[in-house]
């Protein structure tokens, strides 16, 4: 009987909720932390009527306090984690010259450095774990119009790599996976198939970056 747990920081409808299932179908506890708790409900509720054992926990990804806080609250509920994916991004729309530096440096908060506050307070919780992040390909190639959701997706993969290099020291694997397109159901880059792709990351423990593309 798998006994593991899944932590999910920046819970939403689609490939959150996509991977939460797939993992919960293999038998993973799941753990879902976001700011809406009418969501977190909603979730909570969908993967329970599939027979997956799942809690939302409450927590804000841009405030440091209280995403530690919600850490702390899925560590003292469920014991350890497994396995965690952050998902959380934000990007203000528009082109450089018109975003405001508070929206770039929320949007950053959100984005890269709310992944390094989870990555730190689930470490010390985590015995050959996996840490699993979702990036973008606006990484690789920035589009004007989403200056700020490119600065973010390229901070975050940026982290990837360093973090995975320090982190080969301690057994826990690090996987970023970087969703070269919009997602969109029906299509190869459709939320059940980025899930697949995350769980294929979690078994093999290899890739520290695949790049999945639109086929």
């Amino acid at each position: 009987m798998n006994n593991k747990v899944m932590l999910i920081v920046g819970a939403g409808p689609g490939i959150s909720l996509s991977t939460a299932k797939k993992f919960g179908r293999e038998g993973y506890k799941i753990a879902m932390i976001a700011r809406r708790e009418e969501a977190l409900n909603q979730y909570t509720e969908e993967l329970k009527s599939m027979n997956i054992e799942a809690k939302g926990f409450k927590g804000d990804v841009s405030e440091e306090d209280s995403l530690q806080t919600a850490i702390h609250e899925v560590i003292n509920t469920l014991g350890k984690i497994d396995v965690l994916l952050y998902n959380a991004a934000a990007g203000t729309p528009g082109k450089p010259t018109t975003l405001k530096t508070e929206d770039l440096i929320n949007d950053f908060k959100i984005s890269v450095a709310g992944a390094l506050v989870s990555v730190k307070e689930v470490l010390p919780h985590m015995e050959n774990g996996t840490i699993l992040f979702t990036g973008g390909g606006l990484a690789l190639t920035p589009y004007a119009d989403y200056a700020s959701l490119a600065v973010g997706k390229a901070g975050i993969r940026n982290l990837a790599y360093s973090l995975a290099q320090e982190l080969s020291q301690k057994e826990t694997y690090l996987g970023l996976l970087t969703v070269n397109g919009f997602v969109k159901e029906g299509t190869s880059l459709s939320p059940d198939h980025v899930a697949e792709e995350f769980y294929n990351m979690n078994t093999n423990r290899t890739e520290l970056e695949i790049i999945l593309e639109n086929h």
